[in-house]
């Protein structure tokens, strides 16, 4: 029995996070799958909020993705997964912070509204947010590298990378592919895609595509 054990959900994409930190620094974990829409008795008791992940190190608990995130990276240090100057460090939580209040509610809104106008703006608003990360965030911070910091990956590339695994998903059903004026965008993605951290618990765009059809209906022809 592992030291760790992660509360997870495959189809979670902020749970995804969470593995792959675990992934990415090699720490012996202990998987359960939970079923969301049939949660376990007890679940709570792990995860106040009912949601995954969740994480149980000993008699320690820990839940939500970003906390979950920052507390393996200080209890297992190698490799280190934030910047050590307290500047970069800083914009690494501004971006986890974009991530989580403008990033990810655009890609859900776009994915899960029902209305083409509300569809409309989700859109607008996650092209405006796509191009934000081009110039301000990969533009300024990642030099020569393919990841946010540069040659060295970060709490921030897993931050973001599982909504791109996901997004074939957001092209199937709302037509709305990686833009190809965002070269450092694509550039990122295919970086991360191939760490052998990511690789090892990718899932196919079919996959996705078939888990998220109960969230969405494809774009007529």
């Amino acid at each position: 029995m592992a030291e760790i054990k992660i509360y997870s959900a495959v189809v979670c994409p902020y749970a995804h996070r969470s593995r792959l930190v675990l992934q990415e620094k090699g720490i012996d974990f202990d998987l359960i799958e939970i079923n969301l829409q049939n949660k376990p008795e007890g679940f709570t008791d792990i995860s106040p909020y009912g949601k995954v992940p969740a994480l149980a190190h000993g008699n320690h608990r820990v839940w939500e993705s970003a906390v979950i995130n920052e507390y393996l990276n200080e209890v297992f240090p190698q490799p280190p997964l934030l910047p050590s100057s307290p500047i970069a460090k800083a914009q690494a939580r501004i971006w986890i912070d974009f991530a989580n209040t403008r990033f990810v509610p655009a890609f859900s809104a776009l994915l899960r509204s029902p209305d083409i106008q509300q569809q409309e703006a989700a859109k607008q608003e996650l092209y405006k947010h796509l191009e934000f990360i081009e110039n301000e965030g990969l533009g300024k911070l990642s030099g020569d590298g393919p990841y946010w910091f540069g040659e060295s990956i970060s709490l921030v590339d897993f931050t973001f990378y599982p909504w791109f695994e996901r997004w074939p998903a957001l092209k199937h059903y709302r037509g709305l592919a990686l833009p190809e004026e965002f070269t450092r965008l694509r550039r990122w993605k295919k970086a991360v895609k191939q760490r052998d951290s990511v690789v090892a618990i990718a899932n196919s765009k079919e996959f996705y595509i078939e888990r998220y059809a109960r969230f969405a209906t494809p774009v007529a022809a």
